[in-house]
């Protein structure tokens, strides 16, 4: 079971593995063995909490499909075992991420003196391309 904290794991049946073949170098065994590793985690069936799936769903982006379902491609290394692990590892980065609370923003709103200052450097500036007008058009 992949830890995510000490508290907290996530099934070994709620992560389904398909192995593909690889693209790109790899001479005859490129065509032949299927080394690369998809992992599917359904996020929304998951046993994690509600607000993490929700912020998981957010940080997966473009690897969620449209029924909640991550999918993570992992083909970097020559056996299956070391992509299977590979692929469990970047699951676990990515839940940890989403564990993390975003800090909620506080709103603030410029101060007297700083929306004086903006207004008189528009003014300068404007002095200043006032005075580039040719006298043509006065």
């Amino acid at each position: 079971m992949p830890e995510i904290t000490p508290k907290i794991k996530i099934n070994e049946r709620e992560l389904h593995f398909d192995y593909i073949r690889a693209s790109g170098p790899g001479g005859q065994n490129v065509n032949k063995v299927a080394t690369a590793v998809q992992l599917r985690f359904d996020m929304r069936a998951s046993s994690l909490p509600e607000d993490v799936k929700t912020r998981l769903i957010h940080l997966a982006g473009k690897r969620a499909t449209s029924e909640g379902i991550l999918l993570i491609e992992a083909k970097q290394f020559r056996t299956q075992e070391k992509n299977r692990e590979d692929a469990i590892q970047r699951l676990i980065i990515l839940v940890r991420r989403a564990f993390v609370k975003p800090k909620p923003r506080r709103k603030t709103k410029p101060t007297k003196s700083s929306k004086e200052d903006r207004i008189k450097a528009k003014k300068r500036r404007g002095e200043i391309k006032r005075g580039r007008q040719s006298k043509l058009f006065d």
